[in-house]
């Protein structure tokens, strides 16, 4: 359901990227968007990288490989995910180490829909 103050529909419990400078460093966040780059390169030891972005901003997810494993279809055929993890600040890089992987992509067939549609769903 969309909130009238949000233009698109917020997914549950997601703290928005512009605000990820309020938790502390350490803190577990939930955040989600949509994937903007994957990056699997060869030196990472299998470690992925995602981008995900939301109306606030960007955000530098670091996947390891048990949460891969784990969450394997999402990370790689979610358009949006919903990403839960450890808050990480290290010389002014703001990343979040995935342990939980959520595909949310359902939710971009909302924005699809006209208001009338959405509030009568």
């Amino acid at each position: 359901m969309r909130d009238p103050k949000h233009p698109w529909p917020r997914p549950p419990h997601a703290l928005p990227h512009g605000r990820l400078s309020e938790p502390p460093n350490g803190a577990r966040v939930t955040v989600a968007g949509l994937v903007l780059v994957r990056q699997r390169p060869g030196t990472a030891n299998g470690v992925i990288f995602l981008t995900l972005e939301d109306e606030t901003g960007v955000s530098n997810i670091i996947v390891w490989r048990k949460a891969y494993q784990a969450f394997r279809r999402a990370v790689v055929s979610g358009r949006c995910l919903r990403v839960t993890g450890q808050l990480q600040r290290e010389s002014g890089v703001v990343q979040i180490i995935a342990d939980r992987i959520e595909d949310i992509s359902h939710m971009l067939d909302d924005l699809a829909r006209p208001d009338e549609a959405v509030e009568n769903a």
